[in-house]
């Protein structure tokens, strides 16, 4: 690891970005370059006082969630992003791992989304960026590493993945989820870390073993689901998505069906993530 040239890079990164293109407001009066250290911060989920040090080379060594966090946050190209890894001291991920450089298209688009919940997910459910309205609908991503990464996987392993899906359509979404998953695996060519992932979930689930038998396959690319919010309740939505010319990734969204009041709570629920947006600005803790 190499502090010094790490907050080089940094700084050097930052500089180039104009706020526009990251969906934050332009300023006449702005004092720098490119973004404020503050904006970086929120962008990737950290505390503005440990990115502070980050550039000042100085604290702690980041974690591999927070170096492809920071990568996502600064628009790294895939050379610029395993430089940062190397300066950090940490390994290069997979490629379809929680830490995956998500496709710059597919970030492209999310930033287009600033009204809708969405998020980037890999294939076997990892997600990599999710914006403020998926996090006040969804909650926030976990740091978790390995097949736990996966909400795929957690579905059937910890029944908190659960919580926020109404219990009358948790069978429905467990078949879905295991017929994407046959997709995924054939596609793949059954690679070692999806045939890893059904073998754990053979063991460690009955239902998911079950089901897998059954020999049901479809990819999944839209649904209505029922999501129930801590604040709001139960909220009807349609989840829409677009995969990646190579399938690794998806781009989720949701949008409200016609009639009910589900339009009516995700404008709410837009109040509730700005209000969450503005205590990380306040320098909330930060994930790292």
């Amino acid at each position: 690891m190499d502090l010094v040239e790490l907050g080089e890079f940094l700084r050097s990164r930052r500089a180039r970005i104009r706020p526009g293109e990251v969906g934050l407001p332009e300023s006449s009066r702005r004092r720098v370059p490119g973004l404020r250290r503050d904006e970086v911060a929120v962008l990737a989920g950290a505390s503005v006082d440990y990115y502070n040090q980050l550039e000042q080379s100085r604290g702690a060594q980041p974690s591999e969630q927070m170096v492809a966090a920071l990568a996502r946050a600064l628009r790294l190209t895939e050379d610029e992003r395993a430089h940062l890894y190397f300066l950090a001291g940490r390994p290069l991920p997979p490629r379809h791992g929680v830490a995956a450089h998500v496709h710059p298209g597919m970030l492209d688009l999310l930033e287009r989304l600033p009204n809708t919940p969405a998020a980037v997910i890999t294939d076997l459910h990892t997600a990599l960026v999710q914006n403020r309205l998926a996090t006040a609908l969804l909650g926030p991503s976990l740091e978790k590493k390995g097949v736990e990464a996966s909400f795929l996987y957690r579905w059937f392993t910890d029944p908190e993945a659960r919580l926020r899906y109404h219990p009358d359509e948790h069978d429905h979404q467990s078949r879905v989820f295991v017929a994407d998953l046959r997709a995924v695996s054939a596609r793949r060519g059954g690679d070692s870390e999806v045939r890893g992932m059904i073998r754990q979930l053979v063991a460690a689930s009955s239902e998911f073993a079950d089901l897998w038998g059954q020999q049901e396959v479809a990819v999944r690319r839209a649904d209505r689901k029922r999501l129930i919010h801590p604040d709001l309740g139960v909220i009807e939505l349609d989840c829409l998505s677009l995969l990646s010319e190579d399938g690794s990734q998806r781009l989720l969204w949701f949008t409200a069906p016609v009639g009910g009041d589900s339009a009516e709570k995700l404008e709410l629920l837009g109040v509730l993530g700005s209000q969450a947006l503005n205590t990380a600005r306040e320098g909330g803790p930060g994930r790292h």
